[in-house]
């Protein structure tokens, strides 16, 4: 179809997901699909092969399993199958979603130990290797890779070694990061590592995906806590069926992810992507700053997919007020997340670009009305 046909979008989403999609990815969802065709089938198993391929060169060893709802669904799905009835988990927590995989562990009855640096530090590493050596009854060890309550890109290159020295399961929360960075699974010897269709690929909401060390997920079976959530049993079912899932797949939201996936190939793959989100980022941090706005974190805690700034401090702002000032002028943010600061967030991932971060100064400049 011609995509000009397409109507704009009125604003553009500058948030970490549901974020800003391209015309050719809302166009593949305009035609129906039977989730018994082979046709169909195909597309979802071409999807799991091209994200293991993401993932890691060493494709025999790691397997991707889709999963129905949003991001939150995976990583539940992922923590309930994966640990045992008598496995223990450390959770590595520094912000409202790390938080939640401590909430979900609890929920499933999980023995959990909670490892909270504080919303603006990163991970205690000398802290988790001492926990490890001491306590032998941990088996599994998880941390968000970007967490999103402030920007934090928690440093996984330098925790997973520590979690192998010690022959612990490691999963990672890569939800806001999988596709918008490079990432060595396998090299970092990540066992589970779970994202969502509409993050960094640049999909539509409505899955999330799991990306499985083989050799762990066939230890799974009849672990898991939940029957829609049973990772190991979806893993199966579309193994044997060659593309099938057990429950009804969002077969719309497939089609749209299978052509993100395209225009990743297209853009140049996951390093020139990360290069476009880090070069987003810098217009952004760079202009807001001259703009007289603050960043909450250290530059070097900082990702390069969404940042959280200090509200200005004047006594007339007013987040609400602001937002819908920028909403007007075709820009939606995201209110602040840190418990004990009042801020605000802007993410850069999505089908945005420099050019559309120097409009967004623009707007911001002109919406600045506590100046006035």
């Amino acid at each position: 179809m011609n995509l000009k046909n397409l109507p704009d979008n009125p604003y553009l989403l500058l948030t970490p997901g549901p974020l800003s999609t391209s015309k050719s990815v809302k166009a593949a969802m305009l035609r129906d699909w039977c989730t018994w065709d082979d046709d169909y089938k195909e597309l979802v198993q071409e999807v799991r092969t091209k994200l293991v391929k993401l993932a890691t060169d060493k494709t025999d060893d790691y397997t991707a399993v889709l999963m129905q709802g949003s991001g939150t669904f995976s990583v539940e799905s992922a923590v309930s199958t994966a640990v045992p009835a008598d496995g223990k988990l450390l959770v590595m927590t520094n912000g409202a979603y790390g938080d939640r995989i401590v909430t979900i562990a609890r929920y499933l009855n999980i023995q959990t130990v909670v490892h909270d640096s504080g919303e603006l530090e990163p991970p205690d590493l000398k802290k988790l290797a001492d926990a490890l050596k001491d306590d032998p009854a941990i088996t599994h060890v998880m941390v968000v890779h970007s967490e999103t309550t402030t920007g934090m890109l928690n440093p996984i290159e330098k925790i997973a070694p520590i979690v192998k020295r010690y022959k612990k399961i490691f999963l990672v929360d890569a939800m806001s990061s999988f596709g918008g960075i490079p990432i060595d699974v396998a090299g970092l010897g990540i066992d589970f590592i779970i994202s969502s269709a509409n993050k960094c690929i640049q999909g539509v909401p409505g899955f999330g995906f799991i990306i499985a060390r083989k050799t762990e997920l066939a230890k799974c079976k009849g672990r898991a806590r939940s029957l829609s959530l049973d990772l190991y049993d979806q893993w199966e079912t579309m193994e044997k069926d060659k593309g099938k899932w057990r429950f009804t797949s969002p077969t719309h939201v497939v089609r749209a992810f299978h052509q993100a996936m395209r225009e990743l190939d297209r853009e140049g793959g996951i390093a020139k992507r990360a290069e476009r989100y880090r070069e987003n980022h810098r217009v952004l941090v760079e202009g807001m700053k001259k703009l007289g706005f603050r960043t909450i974190l250290k530059d070097e805690y900082q990702g390069s997919f969404i940042t959280s700034f200090y509200s200005p401090e004047e006594p007339g702002y007013d987040f609400g007020k602001f937002y819908n000032l920028l909403k007007k002028k075709a820009f939606v943010i995201y209110p602040g997340k840190v418990s004990k600061i009042s801020a605000f967030r802007i993410g850069n991932i999505g089908d945005v670009y420099p050019r559309d971060m120097r409009r967004l100064l623009k707007a911001v400049k002109e919406s600045m009305y506590w100046k006035e």
